[in-house]
């Protein structure tokens, strides 16, 4: 069985009071002192009386150990300003950016064609400008992209050429310049017709297109 823990309250005898004063004190001061010996601590205790008697105890130096104690507030108490500086720093940062992202938003959403009902002519015009601007810079991205694809194409007819020129003198052929007599050729026939060109149209075998051809003499 758990018992409960007896409340503690004050002593209601002034006798007994005293006494158990004078008791809890010197084993107070017994342990602040083993404290500081064993741990090698720095300890100060203060202590009033009920009649306002003051007993104390101090390892070193009580004058230096409530010097160092108010230093260590007091460097608590600039720490903690700062750190509560330092978050309504951000927290107004954070409020700024939301801020712009809702802007951006907004302004996304013009450029998008949407949300105009509430935009006058100024800002209308803005919009226009803006939109202006970013087709010149498109358009301008496109044409150079255009030209950056044409001299690639270029390098690549180049590169083409090259391969086939190689190719046609290993394997003893000439296309180009055989290609390029063809068209002499046929462009020579054409202004300078010969009579022994055959012009009729003729249907059959060629055995019998020999037979009705005239013979020269």
């Amino acid at each position: 069985m758990v018992r409960g823990k007896t409340q503690m309250r004050r002593i209601e005898n002034a006798t007994s009071r005293q006494v158990t004063f004078s008791k809890r004190r010197n084993g107070l001061l017994k342990k602040a002192f083993e404290l500081s010996v064993l741990c090698d601590a720095e300890v100060a205790l203060i202590i009033f009386s009920p009649r306002g008697k003051l007993n104390e105890f101090a390892s070193s130096s009580m004058q230096a150990t409530i010097e160092r104690y108010r230093r260590h507030t007091k460097d608590n108490q600039t720490n903690n300003k700062s750190v509560e500086q330092n978050m309504q720093h951000m927290k107004q940062e954070a409020a700024a950016m939301m801020r712009k992202i809702e802007l951006l938003e907004i302004s996304k959403r013009k450029l998008l064609g949407e949300g105009l009902g509430s935009c006058s002519v100024e800002e209308l015009q803005q919009v226009e400008q803006q939109l202006e601007k970013s087709v010149s810079k498109i358009r301008a991205r496109k044409n150079q992209v255009f030209r950056e694809q044409i001299e690639q194409l270029k390098e690549k007819e180049k590169v083409l050429i090259s391969e086939n020129s190689r190719l046609s003198e290993k394997y003893g052929i000439k296309p180009i310049q055989a290609l390029n007599n063809q068209r002499e050729n046929l462009a020579n026939t054409e202004s300078n017709p010969s009579s022994d060109v055959e012009t009729e149209l003729f249907i059959g075998l060629p055995e019998t297109r020999l037979k009705r051809l005239p013979s020269k003499n």
